[in-house]
C-alpha cells in the first residue's frame, strides 16, 4: 500500500464505524496519524484501537458534529494532541426516508444540523490552523442525493445538496494548496445504509434505479480509497471537485 501520509496528521468523524472507520484506518495505513471523531464514543475507542493494532497511530474523542461548543473543543484538544491539522475527513451524517407529506420537521432540522452544519462546524474549526500554514485538505461527504432527486428523501436531499454547495463555496474562497473536495457516495454497505428503507406502501418504481437489486451497495473500504485520494498529495491540484462514486446511478 502506498505511503501517502507519512509525517500527516488528519480528523476524521464519524470515524465509529462504517465509510469513516474504514477511512480513518486506511490513512493509518498510510501512514498518516489519525483522531477518530464520533458522537459514539465507545465505537471511535475501537476504530484507533484497530490502528493502533495494524500499527498505526491513533487516538479518539468524542464529538456531535452538530454543536459547535463540542466541536470546538474536540478540534482544540486534537490541535494540542497534534500541532497541526492537515486532513479533515467529514464523514458523520445520518439519513434515511419519510414521506414529505408526513414528514417531522425535527426529522429534517436534525437532518440538515448534522450532514450540513456539522460539516460547516468542522470546516470552520480546523480552517484557522490550515489557513496560518496556507494549506490543508478537507474532503466532505456529499452523496448522489446532493446532485440528483430521490423520492421520501426532501431532508437528505437538501442537507447533501448543502454539502456540495458548501465545498464549492469554501473552494473559492481558499487558495491553492488549501483544498476543500468532496465525495458522493450512492449506496454503501454501514450501518447508515439499512435507514433507508422506503416507507410502508409507496411505489418501489420511484426507486427502481437506486434498489439494492439494480445496484449492489459499495464496500467502505471502496470509499474509503476514494477518500485517500482525494484527500492525499496525489489531488494536489482538486479543489472544489464532487468526486461521484456510486456505481453509476447518477449517469
Amino acid at each position: 500500500m502506498d505511503q501517502r501520509f507519512i509525517d500527516t496528521y488528519a480528523v476524521v468523524t464519524g470515524a465509529a464505524s462504517g465509510i469513516g472507520r474504514a477511512t480513518a484506518r486506511r490513512i493509518a495505513a498510510e501512514g498518516g496519524t489519525v483522531a477518530c471523531l464520533d458522537v459514539v464514543a465507545d465505537a471511535a475507542a475501537e476504530t484507533a484501537a484497530l490502528i493502533a493494532e495494524d500499527g498505526g497511530t491513533a487516538i479518539s474523542a468524542t464529538c456531535d458534529v452538530s454543536s459547535w461548543e463540542t466541536v470546538e473543543a474536540s478540534v482544540a484538544g486534537v490541535l494540542a494532541e497534534f500541532g497541526r491539522i492537515d486532513v479533515l475527513c467529514n464523514v458523520a451524517g445520518i439519513g434515511g426516508f419519510q414521506e414529505s407529506h408526513e414528514a417531522d420537521p425535527a426529522h429534517f432540522a436534525r437532518m440538515v444540523a448534522i450532514n450540513l452544519t456539522g460539516t460547516f462546524h468542522m470546516c470552520r474549526a480546523v480552517l484557522p490552523d490550515m489557513v496560518s500554514r496556507g494549506e490543508g485538505s478537507i474532503v466532505n461527504t456529499a452523496s448522489t442525493a446532493g446532485i440528483m432527486g430521490q423520492p421520501w428523501s426532501a431532508a437528505y436531499c437538501a442537507s447533501k445538496g448543502g454539502v456540495v454547495m458548501l465545498t464549492k463555496a469554501l473552494a473559492t474562497e481558499y487558495d491553492l494548496p488549501l483544498r476543500i473536495n468532496a465525495v458522493a457516495p450512492g449506496g454503501v454497505e454501514t450501518p447508515l445504509y439499512v435507514q433507508f428503507l422506503p416507507p410502508e406502501g409507496v411505489d418501489w418504481k420511484r426507486m427502481k434505479k437506486m434498489s439494492r437489486d439494480h445496484v449492489p451497495p459499495a464496500k467502505p473500504d471502496q470509499l474509503a480509497a476514494t477518500f485517500a485520494f482525494v484527500a492525499s498529495h496525489d489531488a494536489d491540484n482538486m479543489t472544489g471537485a464532487i468526486v461521484v462514486c456510486d456505481s453509476g446511478i447518477s449517469v
